[in-house]
């Protein structure tokens, strides 16, 4: 993986690619390279198991006829006439699209800032292995740790280049490395699985490979014994951190304009109105500097700015994009995000804002609940907010973690629950998603 990028050519191909798609009958177009180039290590019990190694710049072209619309892919060495008369002739078969169509002019960025998003630290293969060794070392040299999963390191550049017929030109790059390891405790039937990770854009902000395996293996054996507990109503619910950036995807979710339009969201009809207990607010913020999900501009070539999403409890923004924007009669926000050739609208740096107490303090106002660690299967209804999850954890007595729970099933409606938070002041906004600690009265515990 070079630390060198040159987004010229790549820019020179797409506005080639744009003239084309105008000359061919295209009324509007824009062109996308994304752009990715990855490395990684997996390794168990002391052995290489994979070594991956990839590139890629893939091409996306739109165009527009009037309100019909195609979009077409190639990889790089393809012929950008016949890509363009491809796509026009496409377009002009497709049914209408009333909302389809670039950003308007007046939103596209002229200029946007340097965001601090790309490290040119160049990690050889050599390094990530031994990270990965290191690693899982550390896991298995903790008391009670009797197997491994395994451990993994990465590193990695990706970024977008754009190029619309509306005047807009631009592109820039991130990078993204990481550490895993996962630890196994116990024997036999009782074994228990627990794991740690780090991400980060900088490779220096990296936490130590061996705390990262100590703290797998640590947090595995602290499961062992784990109980059933028997099946109870209006239990207070505690969701770690890790679980928590989960839960505030959920609410990013819900105020996602894309699933307003297709009328898939439970809060469709709720803007302007409290969905979340009044003092709680909700932010997303495209331009944080160094932020996990941050972008100078959107998929459309909009500087996008931070909202506050939620404010004291009430809603107030969809992410949109411009197509989702005029299907709600609305203007976009810049949330638009690129998936191949399509456009739809995503959070970029999310954050449930952080509440007064400490995390110790809330588990303490508690008393009796159950603190979550892990969470099992995907029942969540955005439709109707019905919740209901496999999860194991630690239940709480006088106000402590008293002894590991596994096999039970926690459940409530997500709008009750967003009406329940109560927020520790614990958040850690490394991740696209942040959450603080935070607990949710009134939930329904399934077990024996």
């Amino acid at each position: 993986m070079t630390n060198t990028i040159d987004s010229g050519a790549l820019q020179m191909r797409a506005s080639q690619l744009i003239d084309l798609a105008l000359k061919a009958g295209a009324t509007q177009a824009d062109a996308v390279v994304v752009r990715g180039r990855s490395r990684s290590v997996s390794v168990r019990l002391g052995k290489v198991e994979a070594t991956e190694s990839s590139e890629s710049d893939d091409f996306s072209l739109r165009v527009f006829v009037d309100r019909r619309v195609a979009s077409v892919s190639a990889n790089p060495g393809f012929d950008l006439k016949v890509l363009a008369e491809r796509a026009v002739a496409m377009a002009k078969a497709s049914p209408e699209d009333p909302f389809a169509s670039l950003a308007d002019p007046d939103r596209l960025a002229r200029s946007y800032p340097d965001l601090e998003l790309f490290d040119p630290t160049d990690v050889l293969t050599e390094a990530l292995t031994q990270a990965a060794l290191a690693a899982e070392e550390a896991a298995l040299a903790v008391p009670g740790v009797t197997n491994s999963s395994g451990a993994g390191t990465s590193a990695g550049m990706g970024g977008l280049v754009l190029v619309t017929s509306a005047g807009f030109s631009g592109s820039y790059m991130g990078t993204r490395f990481g550490r895993s390891v996962s630890a196994i405790a116990g024997d036999g039937t009782k074994m228990e699985r627990d794991y740690d990770f780090d991400s980060r854009l900088y490779f220096a902000d990296l936490k130590d490979a061996s705390e990262i395996g100590r703290t797998a293996g640590e947090k595995a054996v602290a499961r062992i014994g784990a109980r059933q507990m028997p099946t109870q109503k209006n239990v207070t619910v505690v969701f770690d951190p890790r679980m928590a950036r989960g839960f505030a995807g959920h609410i990013a979710g819900a105020i996602n304009g894309a699933s307003v339009a297709r009328k898939t969201s439970f809060l469709r009809d709720m803007m302007d109105k409290p969905i979340l207990k009044a003092g709680i607010h909700v932010t997303d913020d495209p331009l944080v500097v160094r932020g996990s999900s941050s972008r100078p501009f959107d998929g459309e070539g909009i500087s996008g700015e931070k909202l506050s999403m939620i404010e004291d409890g009430v809603l107030r923004h969809w992410f949109l994009s411009t197509s989702t924007a005029r299907e709600l009669g609305l203007q976009t926000n810049g949330r638009g995000v690129r998936g191949g050739p399509a456009v739809n609208p995503g959070s970029t740096n999310f954050a449930i804002e952080p509440g007064t107490v400490s995390r110790a303090d809330l588990i303490r106002s508690i008393g009796t609940g159950f603190y979550v660690t892990e969470l099992i299967g995907q029942g969540v209804n955005m439709i109707t907010g019905e919740y209901s999850r496999g999860a194991s954890g630690f239940w709480i007595e006088n106000g402590e973690l008293a002894f590991p729970v596994s096999e039970v099933t926690i459940a409530s409606n997500l709008k009750q629950m967003f009406m329940a938070l109560t927020l520790a002041d614990d958040i850690d906004r490394k991740y696209g998603v942040a959450a603080p600690t935070l607990a949710i009265e009134g939930m329904t515990l399934a077990g024996t």
